[in-house]
């Protein structure tokens, strides 16, 4: 099974369980500047107590395996479970919806694309640099940063601003921001 066929499954599984999401992450920062190669798919959902356990059941087991109390548990902490593709070894993180204002915005703007073959919804490229820069904050590595910077780069005159700055602001993320954008390189 292809990245793009395991992302299709998922997405359908999703609309069929009636969970809100995006795609995220690597994927997400990929669809909105210079594509790379990334071993897994991030996946924001939203869902309820009842569609979350129609989700993981529905899964076609052995083929696509998720562990049925890990995703009930990621659902009471707010925190994230995944699902391994048995044949390949594809793995989809998905991450419960954060309880937060920025959060909850985020998930409202994302936007409908095709991707990797599949119609879904990604995370704008405005939540996509927020997102990143929180990763990077919290230590993770510089790579979040360089996407961040390849966002910017490429979509320097169509990026909501005023949006970028009331968040990064209000998340504290102006230093991370600074260290992204020095990475921007004028060619």
């Amino acid at each position: 099974m292809s990245q793009g066929e395991l992302l299709a499954r998922m997405i359908r599984g999703l609309d069929k369980a009636e969970i809100p999401h995006m795609v995220v992450g690597s994927l997400a920062s990929s669809f909105h500047a210079e594509p790379r190669t990334t071993l897994d798919i991030d996946i924001v959902i939203d869902p309820t107590p009842e569609s979350l356990k129609r989700f993981v059941e529905d899964l076609p087991r052995p083929e696509l395996y998720a562990d049925a109390d890990a995703a009930t548990d990621a659902l009471a902490r707010r925190t994230s479970f995944n699902i391994i593709e048995a044949h390949t070894g594809w793995k989809v993180d998905l991450l419960i919806r954060r309880d937060r204002q920025f959060s909850r915005e985020e998930l409202e703007r994302r936007i409908p694309v095709r991707l990797l073959g599949a119609d879904t919804h990604v995370a704008t490229a405005e939540d996509t640099i927020i997102a990143k820069l929180e990763w990077a904050k919290q230590g993770e590595s510089d790579r979040q940063l360089r996407d961040v910077a390849a966002i910017l780069s490429m979509n320097r005159d169509t990026l909501d601003h005023v949006y970028l700055d009331r968040w990064i602001t209000s998340l504290g993320l102006t230093y991370t921001w600074e260290r992204a954008k020095g990475l921007i390189t004028d060619t």
